[in-house]
């Protein structure tokens, strides 16, 4: 039993979340405020970048390392998408493919610095958002830029703006359905192929992981470029949902990736961790500040409570072994 509840943390604490907000909730003409369709969507929708970030941070903290720089490869990729649907006159699918570009690129980079000189991969992309934030500056001139619809010259085509304003089935947030079809894609891929045995054989023990003829070099910088990608993606997602692409976006954002993923049950040494404990982590971590801003907690009590959150999900990190094995 024991063993179980340490298994699936991430979502037995996001049901004692989820209860405590419904137990919690304001309520507004004999409704509880916090089950409202919409404000649940707005959750879904809200974590969705914080989420497509995660789930890139899982593969790098899998195999022992950290990723610093989503944060502000979000903030480059959402003023490339916007520079290039308004002023460069970009097609929606031309600007997409080169900001993925750009971000796969980018986390290519930190991953073949990281792995072939041997350097820490937390200098490698604490470097990498310092370079990531300038180049966002230097590309937008260092200034935010609004995303305006239309066939004008100066505007980008109408269809951008459904990742602001159009829902799937007439619920779905787009933003909400891009972040379940990565995270569908990320878990396939850590259950059912060779490269995710490779991927938990270097978290594990990455010297026998060499010995045993693990290609954990090419591992490691594909698992960079993983995370880059995403985070470019992530990046889109939040020019698409504010119209707007700003070189200062993103800021903190990794710290939320990484609490997800450590809320989620993986842990920072490598090895151990799953694509759905990173999911319902993120959500819990929604569900917990949507619930506290329902009730109007002040925002410096709301990071004092997540803190203490994430210090409880890493306490169980340290209990865990013994008590699973």
């Amino acid at each position: 039993m024991i063993a179980w509840l340490f298994r699936f943390q991430s979502l037995f604490g996001l049901v004692l979340v989820f209860l405590a907000a419904v137990i919690f909730s304001p309520v507004r003409n004999g409704e509880l405020l916090f089950l409202d369709s919409a404000n649940l969507f707005n959750v879904v929708r809200a974590m969705s970048e914080i989420g497509i970030l995660a789930v890139g941070m899982t593969f790098v903290i899998l195999v022992g390392g950290i990723d610093l720089s989503v944060g502000s490869v979000l903030g480059l990729a959402s003023v490339g998408a916007a520079v290039l649907l308004v002023r460069q006159d970009f097609g929606v699918l031309p600007a997409v493919l080169v900001v993925l570009a750009a971000g796969l690129v980018f986390g290519l980079l930190q991953g073949v610095v990281t792995a072939k000189l041997g350097i820490q991969a937390f200098i490698v992309t604490l470097a990498g958002m310092q370079i990531a934030r300038a180049l966002a500056r230097i590309w937008s001139g260092g200034q935010g830029v609004e995303i305006a619809y239309g066939d004008a010259p100066g505007r980008a085509p109408m269809a951008f703006s459904l990742l602001g304003e159009r829902t799937f089935g007439g619920l779905v947030p787009i933003p909400a359905l891009i972040f379940a079809v990565v995270a569908g894609l990320a878990a396939i891929l850590l259950r059912v192929t060779a490269f995710s045995r490779h991927v938990y054989a270097i978290g594990g023990n990455e010297k026998a992981a060499r010995l045993s003829g693990v290609p954990v070099n090419r591992v490691k910088i594909l698992v960079f470029g993983l995370c880059g990608l995403l985070a470019a993606l992530a990046g889109i997602v939040h020019a698409g949902q504010l119209n707007y692409g700003g070189p200062n976006d993103g800021s903190m954002a990794e710290l939320d990736a990484i609490a997800a993923v450590v809320i989620g049950g993986a842990s920072l040494s490598g090895g151990r961790g799953t694509v759905v404990g990173t999911v319902a982590g993120a959500l819990l971590v929604g569900v917990l500040r949507n619930i506290l801003t329902l009730n109007n907690v002040d925002s410096n009590i709301q990071l004092l409570i997540i803190g203490l959150v994430i210090v409880a999900a890493a306490g169980l990190q340290r209990l865990r072994p013994a008590a699973v094995g």
